[in-house]
């Protein structure tokens, strides 16, 4: 049941990822009234921080979650040094 959490916030992660690229995109960054009525409006920085803003913060937690599993890898694995190998 982990497993399919873990996957779940993965996949919603993603989205988020997906949808910070691609709105600067979908909007016309000069013309306010393309955004105007989009949730965080009528300011671009608010419709940026409520569309992209949690994309990035799930990009981070996402980098951040593989380069502690990264790690704890290894470190969990046995270091054998070339004299115990016979070398």
């Amino acid at each position: 049941m982990k497993r399919l959490g873990v996957v779940l916030l993965w996949i919603v992660g993603l989205y988020f990822v997906g949808r910070a690229v691609v709105e600067p995109f979908v909007i016309d960054l000069s013309d306010p009234a393309t955004y105007r009525n989009d949730w965080g409006g009528p300011h671009l920085i608010g419709v940026l921080a409520v569309h992209a803003l949690p994309g990035i913060l799930a990009l981070a937690a996402m980098v951040w979650r593989v380069r502690r599993r990264r790690a704890t890898a290894s470190s969990d694995s046995p270091v054998v040094s070339p004299a115990a190998r016979g070398k």
